[in-house]
């Protein structure tokens, strides 16, 4: 497995906390704009260089203002390019969480030899979407979280390195704090490269179509001479250090069934639990809970032997058992009646929805593991859309790739 180090752009390290953002899609309108009208060092401004004017911009402007944007941020020194090509170490630590990484370049060629797996489907328009905007833009700023087996030496030097004085350390508006170490020593780099080398496999946990957008642009203008299109820039994270969510779902109709006749189906594959107020939520593999008419159920599958992994996965069961034959559902990502809550967020939120009136009924899943995940990745299974829900999520505007 190769992995290299690259001229990385990031802020002055006095502006790194008012530079740094979330993804842009994770704000709200008002967040969005108590950001980009107060805050002059946003990277939002760059994602967003219309702001000012309100302009809505066709795709090919769009993207050049952001380059332009960009460029002005470098020329003004909020953003300043590594002398010489460098790897990261990086820290996120919540208040029930700390997640540590490797910020690096990781080979379109191993991707491309499925040396780095896949478990999720892409959208061919997203992908070539993003393509074009990594190619007329120049840079990318959100790395792929893809990670890596228990490595005892990695572990070993992640702590001990973790002991010298960072680049950065700073905290963000939702009390995270941020730590990144910079790597610039050639021995140290060497050794890195490596550990890495001797990894036959490689596994994404989120960013499928920004690495298949990568693989494109390859493809596309590889041959031209520039280096850094082999490459797409990766956060690698030990798999155990891996936050995995389920995500629930919430559908609106029962496709003409009442809900007593729809209870009864239930149980044909279920053995279904009334738990009335109870916030209850599944507690291992196999068990879904569900929300309906103002009170909380438990469904425990009563036939557990499939044949593959696939098909033993809570979210292609729930699909197979209860969202196609009962709810009439075939499409999970277009059909306009089911829609999508990470766990992340608390049960109530499904109890709101309901309540509010928004949908219907509300699921809820028992996350999927590590395991399964490399399973269906080894045997080149996708996942149902919607299946997971990865932390750490990672900020834009912190490290740029360039290409």
């Amino acid at each position: 497995m190769k992995i290299v180090p690259f001229k990385a752009v990031r802020p002055a390290r006095d502006k790194v906390a008012l530079v740094t953002t979330r993804s842009y899609d994770e704000y709200t309108p008002a967040e969005l704009a108590s950001q980009l009208d107060y805050n002059p060092f946003s990277f939002l401004h760059v994602l967003n260089p219309a702001y000012l004017n309100q302009q809505k911009l066709s795709e090919a402007v769009r993207f050049k203002a952001v380059h332009t944007r960009y460029t002005e941020f470098k020329d003004d020194e909020v953003l300043r390019q590594e002398a010489t090509p460098v790897f990261y170490l990086y820290e996120i630590q919540s208040k029930s969480r700390v997640f540590t990484g490797i910020i690096a370049g990781t080979a379109i060629e191993d991707y491309k030899q499925n040396r780095i797996k896949k478990h999720e489907d892409t959208l061919p328009y997203r992908v070539e979407y993003f393509k074009d905007y990594l190619h007329q833009t120049g840079f990318n700023t959100e790395p792929v979280l893809v990670t890596y087996p228990q490595h005892k030496g990695l572990e070993e030097w992640i702590i001990a390195r973790k002991q010298r004085r960072p680049l950065y350390l700073f905290s963000s508006l939702n009390r995270d704090k941020h730590t990144l170490w910079r790597i610039r020593d050639e021995q140290e780099i060497a050794w890195i490269q490596e550990q890495f080398s001797g990894m036959e496999s490689l596994y994404i946990a989120d960013g499928h179509h920004r690495s298949a957008s990568s693989e494109l642009l390859f493809d596309q203008y590889g041959q031209d001479g520039n280096a850094s299109l082999g490459y797409f820039m990766s956060f690698l994270i030990c798999e155990s250090n891996l936050k995995i969510y389920e995500y629930n779902r919430v559908v609106s109709g029962l496709n003409g069934l009442s809900a007593r006749q729809f209870v009864e189906a239930l149980e044909v594959d279920f053995e279904v639990t009334n738990r009335h107020l109870e916030l209850w939520k599944p507690e291992q593999k196999f068990e879904f809970g569900m929300y309906l008419e103002d009170e909380f159920y438990s469904l425990k599958l009563r036939d557990t032997a499939f044949k593959s992994v696939l098909e033993a996965l809570d979210a292609q069961i729930l699909y197979d058992k209860i969202l196609h034959p009962l709810l009439g559902i075939t499409d999970l990502r277009n059909d306009g009646r089911i829609d999508y809550i990470p766990g992340s967020r608390p049960i109530t939120t499904i109890k709101e929805t309901v309540d509010e009136g928004h949908c219907t009924v509300g699921f809820m899943l028992y996350p999927a593991s590590i395991d399964e995940i490399k399973q269906l990745a080894d045997n080149d299974l996708i996942m149902p859309p919607k299946s997971t829900y990865i932390e750490p999520k990672l900020r834009s505007g912190l490290v740029v790739y360039e290409l």
